[in-house]
């Protein structure tokens, strides 16, 4: 694993006009991807973790936009990555299209992004299908998603993602909708691709269990601020953030009975209209008034381990 990061995210805000109001949904965004690391993202939902991944691919939606900050990746800004980088997305049902073979989709990521010809790029998809553990590439090939397991289109979308070799995969919530047994399969599957290629992985999840299991690093997101970073077992054993640890003190365990679980209190905030500097302020046991005084600092409490916390020192 190279020290050098692959990705570097520096200062990223992204903003939605809607009807009622402009969203703030990412603030100062920052982490970093090295070169064969696997980085766990977590928090609730509409906590960002899902934008973040749309902007530093370009897909935010026409009402959507990034108003600061910038995506460094291999040495370069995001905007040509290209190829290098790759995502699989929520739902694979939805993300596949409907009405075209899944064979052919590969190909026609194979065909717009290399050189490979008609019948090459065939040979390919059947390859790749067969790397991600599809039975009977052939026949599968010519197959419609509505045809397919949950598991097999998802492993379909993973042939879609390294279709071109990428240097990083953002793995948005694969394993969404499938049986434990599934996701256990899934998540195997992409550890191996990973370590055979030495392909930088990004896992956007909820699971707590999950990146304790996979990631070398955590980044913990809460209403569009990262608030706390650091090595997985770092992170896990002896979390800093509040919301951290309140996030780790409501997620189950084996042989946890449900009554001992202590949910988070409140909600995500609205983030629309003016917001406190630290957005877990109305949520948070420990705020006080120094909780108030803007900008939010970032106190590295050590080596790797980021907190955004007016109280973390």
């Amino acid at each position: 694993m190279s020290d050098v990061p692959l990705l570097m995210v520096e200062n990223l805000s992204v903003e939605f006009r809607t009807r009622a109001g402009v969203v703030r949904a990412l603030e100062g965004v920052e982490f970093s991807v090295r070169s064969g690391e696997t980085v766990g993202i977590v928090g609730e939902s509409g906590s960002g973790k899902s934008v973040t991944a749309y902007a530093l691919l370009g897909l935010l939606p026409a009402s959507g936009r990034v108003t600061a900050g910038r995506a460094i990746f291999d040495g370069s800004d995001l905007g040509p990555a290209g190829r290098k980088l790759s995502m699989i997305f929520q739902s694979p049902r939805t993300a596949l299209n409907p009405i075209r073979p899944i064979g052919r989709q590969i190909t026609d990521v194979l065909r717009r992004h290399t050189e490979l010809r008609r019948t090459e790029a065939r040979v390919r998809a059947l390859e790749l299908l067969a790397r991600v553990q599809v039975p009977d590439p052939e026949r599968r090939y010519d197959a419609y998603p509505f045809e397919l397991s949950g598991g097999m289109c998802q492993r379909v979308m993973i042939a879609l993602a390294i279709a071109c070799a990428p240097k990083l995969l953002i793995a948005d919530e694969p394993t969404t909708g499938l049986d434990v047994t599934t996701q256990a399969s899934v998540l195997d599957l992409l550890g191996d691709l990973a370590r055979e290629s030495g392909m930088a992985t990004v896992l956007i999840t909820h699971d707590l269990g999950v990146v304790a299991e996979r990631c070398d690093r955590i980044v913990v997101m809460h209403a569009g601020h990262v608030v706390e970073t650091a090595p997985a077992r770092q992170i896990l054993t002896a979390p800093v953030h509040p919301y951290t640890a309140r996030l780790i003190e409501s997620t189950p365990r084996v042989g946890t009975k449900l009554a001992a679980l202590t949910p988070i209190p409140g909600v995500v905030p609205d983030l629309r209209g003016s917001l406190p500097p630290c957005r877990f302020r109305s949520r948070c046991e420990r705020a006080t008034a120094v909780c108030d005084d803007a900008p939010l600092p970032r106190v590295e409490v050590a080596p790797g381990h980021v907190v955004a916390c007016a109280r973390a020192s």
